[in-house]
């Protein structure tokens, strides 16, 4: 295994690299298609060399910890405001999630609807193109980003177009407290009209989430306002049906199980949708009616999240995650489906990602070639894509 100490070993093995190379953080994100290759480990990259509470930003190496970095905002009261979602629980990983890899993923959870995805909190990275070459794109801090936006170029492309050496990101507050106001046995088409209603209401929602017959809606903030939008919300949505209220230990263990997917630990294949909202429910309706499974719906319908049935097979596994591929490319909104959990025969006979239209296919080829001319950066990780 490759572990550089710093950048310029990094760029040097990258140059030096006679074949492909499967480029790994923490090694709690096993998802794509298993790359053949030499390993190149990024955590030897770790440490956080500018943290600026006051200017909310702050800048580490790709293989720094999550927990690290986590601790250091926390003992600030500030935080990572993307919620990245942790891999572990559904995967049945282990090693630690590090801040490339939650770039390389774009992971964000469930209040990306209200804050943006971790692209939009990224201010600059640098990282190691295919031929062996250090770049930069962006700032150190808000008010220094220009030129090209490479960023968030980046951002989800699962280390096929760099290896990402260096993260400059965004920080905020932390609130003071929150809590979860919940509407119980609602119908799909009920729960995204329930969480579309809060969403568009002035009280300030930064979740909106569907799991186990459950519509959950989360507020955060001081302690007088939160109870005050709670009961305000509440009553709003009183008409729809039961409604109870989670305090704030409660609401933080829901919000956390959602964002992680805790749910489909158990279940073998789980594939990534995502979706206008108000094409959500008869897309998962007509699905669940053929293939049954689990779902869960986030950011308010846009995002849901299938499981496979129990009783399922690898055939079924692969006739239900293409049918929701072709499903989605089908909406008006053309939205995409990603094979997030799967054995890895699976995932190599199947398009990972969600088929892309033949002007974005030629267009990402380009981009690729021209930062990894050799090929060798995690190649065919994001087939389909």
């Amino acid at each position: 295994m490759l572990s550089p100490a710093d950048e310029n070993e990094l760029a040097e093995m990258v140059r030096g690299a006679s074949g492909p190379l499967r480029i790994v953080g923490g090694g709690t994100r096993d998802i794509g298609v298993p790359v053949e290759g030499e390993v190149l480990s990024t955590a030897g990259l770790s440490g956080i060399s500018l943290y600026e509470p006051g200017a909310l930003t702050l800048v580490a190496g790709a293989g720094t910890p999550l927990a690290e970095i986590k601790a250091v905002l926390a003992a600030e009261n500030q935080r990572l405001a993307f919620e990245p979602m942790d891999h572990r629980a559904l995967l049945g990983s282990t090693g630690a999630p590090t801040l490339g890899g939650v770039v390389a993923t774009n992971a964000s959870g469930a209040r990306r609807i209200a804050v943006g995805a971790c692209r939009d909190h990224l201010l600059g990275v640098r990282f190691v193109d295919g031929s062996g070459q250090v770049l930069k794109n962006g700032g150190r801090v808000m008010k220094n980003v220009t030129g090209y936006d490479l960023v968030k170029l980046m951002a989800g492309a699962y280390g096929t177009l760099g290896v990402l050496s260096e993260v400059s990101l965004k920080v905020l507050p932390r609130p003071e407290i929150s809590a979860t106001v919940v509407l119980h046995e609602l119908s799909l088409s009920e729960s995204v009209a329930a969480m579309s209603a809060a969403l568009g209401s002035p009280f300030e929602v930064t979740g909106a989430a569907a799991r186990r017959g459950d519509t959950c809606l989360r507020i955060e903030g001081f302690e007088a306002s939160v109870a005050y939008r709670a009961r305000q919300l509440s009553d709003l949505l009183a008409p729809r049906g039961e409604v109870s209220v989670l305090d704030h230990d409660a609401s933080e263990a829901i919000w956390r199980k959602i964002t992680d997917v805790a749910d489909f630990a158990a279940s073998a294949a789980v594939t990534r949708v995502s979706v206008a909202p108000g094409d959500a429910p008869a897309l998962a309706e007509a699905h669940l009616a053929e293939f049954g499974g689990a779902l869960l719906l986030d950011w308010g319908g846009g995002l849901m999240w299938f499981a496979s049935a129990a009783d399922s097979t690898a055939e079924d596994q692969a006739r239900a995650h293409l049918a929701l591929q072709h499903a989605v490319g089908s909406t008006p909104s053309r939205g995409h489906a990603t094979l997030i959990k799967a054995p890895a025969v699976l995932r190599k006979s199947v398009p990972v990602f969600q088929p892309e239209a033949p002007g974005i296919a030629a267009l990402s080829c380009g981009i690729r070639a021209r930062f990894d001319p050799r090929a060798i950066l995690n190649p065919g990780l994001m087939r389909g894509a």
